[in-house]
């Protein structure tokens, strides 16, 4: 069960007192939730902007970034390929290190990419064509802060979300109502609410006719013919509705259930595990008043006193993709495609396979990623990148401890700087500081610590960052966000 949410606040904007300062920590807690952590540069940055600014700044990047540029394949139906099997696996691995990449460079968007990718659900295994993957994906980004009511028209006739829902299945003659019933209890109102068996039924019957494909992996398109074109009732509207006049009367005869529903999961996954349903009926409110548009949904909520406040802050597990790419991006080091593949193998036997959520309801999240088996193999995740970094890039671990020290030449210093940089809300016991420390100290003899002549430019320093970041990632406090 998720823990009490005690915070306090409302959508008023934050305002920095002394009390609840402008600093290091609320900058690290605003990007590991908007985004995938901050580089030491990006939180010296920030420190010069208030908290609505950097929020705006970030929004505003999320919004004007262009899309990632299409893969050759982007388009490639079955004839296309000389051995469709193993070229098939290629392309879907390499989308999946492009969105690593992305997510690194990119971090806002990507990171609502990924909520949605969890909110309205494709597995690969069910259409297994990596140019659905590529346009399920491209509207991910697309109307990652766009219009919902329209994200949710354009997501059901993706050919990702058409094979694996069935809707290329469903005719006049036979309608299927696996999209219509999830429509409705997954992605708009949630489960029960606001909507009978027969509006199910009555819906599924006006989204009939996408079922125009005739080479595998090719167009899905409307097909008049195989479409239901009689009087059917939803929500109590009658008449021969279909596509676009079923998103109409959703958004207008359950405004109230849909905002509601969505704000809540919005809330509960980038703020607390335990929704506070005041804050919740305010995003609803601002999303109505906007006519169902995300952008200022996520700009009240980022400024907002409530999120600041220090109860929600190291309150939610990290997944696993952004455990790995918030060591990677947090540390500032340096990684290749290489690199990131591996890393993309370790989410995947986390739990968190790419493209591919476990069920149409998508991951549970939170607490449930965390097991004996997947706390041992995220370990096992980080100790390879920082590997990686020891053996390609030593002088970046050197860079690290510099930038966040000041190049302090007191190791226990340095030593909670570093730990303080990637762990939310710090360590509470002075032990642990003190046992980190020594770890850090390694096998220098502690004579060069007490005179001073120890300082970040030995050539020990790298094995012994590189040390301190293994003792890290092992620290259960690591796992929060």
């Amino acid at each position: 069960m998720p823990t009490t949410n005690c915070a306090t606040g409302t959508l008023t904007p934050f305002v920095p007192s002394a009390e609840r300062p402008w600093d290091k920590f609320r900058i690290m807690h605003l990007y590991r939730r908007m985004a995938f952590g901050a580089t030491p540069m990006q939180v010296e940055a920030a420190l010069a902007l208030d908290p609505a600014e950097l929020v705006d700044q970030l929004v505003d990047e999320a919004i004007n970034l262009p899309l990632t540029p299409e893969p050759v394949w982007s388009n490639w139906n079955i004839s296309d390929y000389d051995d469709f099997f193993p070229q098939r696996q290629e392309q879907y691995v390499q989308w999946v290190v492009q969105w690593f990449n992305d997510m690194l460079a990119n971090g806002f968007r990507e990171k609502l990419a990924l909520f949605w990718h969890n909110h309205f659900v494709t597995r690969f295994e069910a259409y297994d064509c990596p140019s659905y993957l590529y346009k399920y994906h491209k509207l991910l980004q697309e109307y990652a802060l766009g219009n919902f009511r329209m994200f949710t028209e354009r997501m059901g006739t993706t050919p990702a979300m058409l094979y694996f829902l069935n809707g290329v299945q469903s005719t006049n003659l036979s309608p299927n109502e696996n999209y219509a019933r999830e429509l409705y209890e997954l992605f708009t109102l949630g489960q029960d609410n606001g909507y009978t068996q027969q509006d199910i039924a009555e819906t599924a019957r006006a989204l009939t006719g996408w079922v125009g494909t005739f080479t595998f992996c090719g167009p899905v398109g409307f097909v008049p013919e195989r479409h239901d074109d009689g009087v059917k009732t939803i929500f109590g509207q009658t008449g021969n509705w279909g596509f676009p006049e079923v998103h109409d009367i959703l958004f207008e005869q359950r405004a109230d259930e849909v905002a509601t529903f969505i704000c809540s999961k919005i809330y509960r996954h980038f703020v607390h595990p335990n929704a506070n349903e005041a804050v919740v009926a305010e995003l609803a409110t601002i999303f109505k008043d906007n006519n169902f548009e995300l952008a200022p949904v996520f700009r009240a909520l980022f400024k907002s006193d409530h999120f600041f406040d220090d109860y929600v802050i190291g309150t939610e597990v990290k997944s696993p993709t952004d455990f790995l790419i918030n060591l990677v991006r947090e540390s500032g080091m340096s990684y290749t495609d290489e690199v990131l593949e591996v890393l993309t193998y370790y989410t995947f036997i986390l739990g968190q396979e790419l493209f591919s959520p476990v069920d149409v309801a998508g991951w549970t999240g939170n607490r449930t990623w965390i097991n004996s088996n997947t706390l041992t193999g995220r370990w096992q995740a980080a100790e390879y990148y920082i590997g990686s970094i020891f053996q390609s890039f030593p002088n970046d671990l050197v860079g690290l401890a510099v930038d966040l020290s000041g190049n302090s030449n007191d190791p226990a210093l340095v030593t909670r700087e570093i730990i303080d940089h990637f762990i939310p809300n710090g360590l509470n016991d002075p032990m642990a500081y003190a046992r980190a420390t020594d770890v850090f100290k390694w096998e220098v003899p502690q004579n060069y610590y007490d005179d001073g002549s120890w300082n970040l430019g030995w050539n020990t320093v790298p094995a012994q960052v590189g040390l301190l970041l293994l003792h890290i990632v092992r620290l259960p406090e690591i796992q929060l966000m």
